[in-house]
Order: C-alpha cells, then sequence, then structure tokens
C-alpha cells in the first residue's frame, strides 16, 4: 500500500515531522502534487484548505486531513475528506494507516470519520520522536504556550504546557547542518515553563551545538519581548550567527494587548528594541493590523510605534485573520486605514516592512524569507 503527502509549500516541517514519525513505524511518505492511490495525506491551516477541498472530495483514493484547521473544524472537514487527525500527528497517523491497512475500523484516538469520532487522549513527547529524518526540516524543539493570545492557535492544538525535545536528541539531529534554525514558540522560554526563564538551560543547549552556525531568536524562532535583556542577548552574540532578534508586539496600545491576552505592554517592546540595539542587533518585530479590538486611533497607534522600530529595526504586519478554535474566532477584521495603508507601504519601499498587510493568503502560501537572518 503506498502512502502519501501531498506537497504544500507550508506544511513542510510537518512533512519532515510526520514522514519521520511515520518511519518509526517502517511507512514511508512519498511526496506528490495531486492525490495518488492508495492513501494521500494533506495537513491544512485556515487559508489555503479552500483551495483544497474540492481536490479532496473528489480524490480517487482515500484521503486523510490534518493540521491547524482540521483539528479546529473536523466535523466541517470529515464531511469531504475520509479521515481527519485532530491534533497532534506523531502517532495518530501511523496508527490510521496501520488501521487502514490491517482493514480494521477501530479508529485510533484523535481520528474523526464521517461515521465516528474518537477525540485525543494524549500529547506529544516530542524527544519520543525524530524532529525529521530523510525528508529535513527545521528542528522542533518545543511545543504549547502557557499564554493565551486571542488570535492564536499554538495553545489551541499544543496546550499551554511547553514541552521541550531534550538537548542530547537536538544535537544528535542537527549534526546534519552546517547552519541550525529552531521552530519553537519562544526560543528563549526553552527548558521553562514559559513565564519563569531558564537561561542556564538556553545556554547549555546553545554550548550543546558548538562548531555549527546557530540561528536563535529569529525566523522561525521568534521571541516574546518581555524575554529579551541584556544577559539573554549576550548568550545570542555568544553563540549563534544571527544579528536580528524576531519578536512580536502585535499592537502598540496597552488596551488592545490586554484584550488579546499578550502578556506585556507597549512599553515592553520599545524596552526590548532598546536593548536590542544597544546589543547592536537588529529588531524585527510582528504586527497584526486590523483587529477587531482597535479604534481608529488604536490603529494609527500601531503604526507610530511601527515607525519607531523601523528607525533602526524592521517591522512584519499581517492584517488580521479570525482562526478557527482561537478566543477570536468569527470575529472580521476591521478595514485598514487609507493613511495606514500609505504609511505602510512607505515602510516597505523603504526596505523597513515585509508582510501581508493587504493580501492575507500571501503570509501561508509564500515562504518567509524575508525573515530569515
Amino acid at each position: 500500500m503506498k502512502v502519501n503527502w501531498r506537497s504544500i509549500p507550508w506544511a513542510k516541517n510537518s512533512f519532515a515531522a510526520l514522514s519521520a514519525a511515520c518511519e518509526c513505524s517502517g511507512i514511508t511518505l512519498h511526496e506528490v502534487s495531486a492525490p495518488e492511490n492508495d492513501i494521500t495525506c494533506y495537513s491544512l491551516n485556515s487559508v489555503n484548505e479552500p483551495h483544497f477541498r474540492e481536490e479532496i472530495s473528489r480524490a480517487e483514493c482515500i484521503t486523510i486531513v490534518g493540521g491547524p484547521h482540521s483539528s479546529a473544524c473536523w466535523e466541517d472537514v470529515r464531511q469531504y475528506a475520509d479521515y481527519v487527525v485532530i491534533g497532534e500527528g506523531e502517532f495518530t497517523l501511523p496508527a490510521l494507516i496501520d488501521m487502514i491497512a490491517s482493514g480494521s475500523h477501530t479508529l485510533p484516538a484523535g481520528v474523526a470519520s464521517k461515521e465516528q469520532t474518537v477525540m485525543p487522549n494524549h500529547c506529544v513527547l516530542l524527544s519520543s520522536y525524530p524532529p525529521f529524518t530523510i525528508v529535513k526540516g527545521y528542528t522542533e524543539i518545543t511545543r504549547g504556550c502557557p499564554f493565551g493570545c486571542g488570535y492564536c492557535q499554538t495553545p489551541q492544538l499544543f496546550g499551554r504546557n511547553m514541552r521541550h525535545r531534550r538537548i542530547d536528541d537536538i544535537e544528535r539531529a542537527t549534526r546534519v547542518f552546517r547552519d541550525v534554525r529552531f521552530v519553537t514558540p519562544n526560543a528563549l522560554a526553552y527548558g521553562s515553563d514559559g513565564i519563569h526563564l531558564r537561561l542556564d538551560k538556553v545556554e547549555k543547549l546553545l554550548r550543546s551545538l558548538t562548531g555549527r552556525r546557530i540561528f536563535f531568536g529569529t525566523f522561525p524562532s521568534e521571541v516574546r519581548p518581555e524575554c529579551i535583556s541584556d544577559a539573554s542577548l549576550d548568550l545570542i552574540e555568544s553563540h549563534c550567527e544571527n544579528r536580528k532578534i524576531h519578536f512580536g508586539a502585535q499592537s502598540g496600545s496597552n488596551r488592545v494587548l490586554q484584550l488579546l491576552r499578550r502578556g506585556h505592554t507597549a512599553e515592553d517592546v520599545m524596552r526590548a528594541y532598546d536593548i536590542c540595539r544597544a546589543h547592536a542587533m537588529t529588531p524585527v518585530v510582528d504586527y497584526i493590523v486590523g483587529l477587531p479590538y482597535e479604534s481608529d486611533e488604536e490603529q494609527r497607534l500601531s503604526v507610530a510605534q511601527m515607525k519607531e522600530i523601523t528607525r533602526g529595526g524592521k517591522v512584519h504586519v499581517h492584517h488580521f485573520t479570525p482562526l478557527p478554535g482561537t478566543p477570536l474566532a468569527g470575529m472580521a477584521a476591521r478595514t485598514i486605514l487609507p493613511d495606514v495603508q500609505r504609511e505602510l507601504g512607505r515602510m516597505a519601499l523603504n526596505g523597513k516592512a515585509t508582510g501581508s498587510w493587504i493580501d492575507a493568503e500571501v503570509r501561508f502560501f509564500k515562504e518567509d524569507e524575508d525573515q530569515l537572518p
């Protein structure tokens, strides 16, 4: 029985991780550009899902669909897919493939079909699975986030307890790379609960990778602004190649930040900016415009803060996209004000702003190469 993986640019790292998990069970995933017999697997987000819905519904093979959209909207997805993986896939996908191969109809935990659903009853211990094997990807070192930001699917998918891959497993996996990059919701939270940092564990991790070019605290291992300090940047300066630090602000309004449950203030953002500049690091700061909570003046307040940031750094800007399963699901994005559009355009023309504040789909169909160091 041939098991295929539908090639989708946004899901490259999911392919690497799930291919490795399947290999542990003796299953090989073959990358394809269209559904093929016998089984084709998909990983979808809420922006690209409409582009693949018809393809999946018309496929002449067994279809398995996972990813953040499917986890949040499994009742909808199972109407056109044969099976839906709900939540993390490392254990569930190989178990489901084995079930299909055996002819059994007993669904493993974390799977929905048209006839039945068995909700997840487990979480993945990262060091139980390699981050990649034959199919290479970034090294995922942490899952979960203790913060419940209103727009974010991470705590909905992976929970609010941080789970870390062991240092010896990270060191072993990254031996194949000269340049080492990580996937994590907050690089500086490695080894901690995400709130009380353990920089001693971050240092131990970085020291274990001596001899490699380490990129840490930059895409795709961004950090939070309140985690940026002289001590944390000293570690990055001492052990890492990047001279950019990527962190999220999301809004320049303290009222909006509080409503989003971000857990930091606008002042924390500017404090992080100042520390970055003192260390000759270029800050790359994320913002979301068109948030449901923001007033016209608060949208302009965000742009005013962006202009301050771009004196010595860059901004990465997106138009708000309501994602299913999040507290802001179902809330409409506000229109971006004409004067805000003009200011963002000027920043972009000056090479100070990147992102997708006009077309949300760019965020999910284009590689974020502009964020790499």
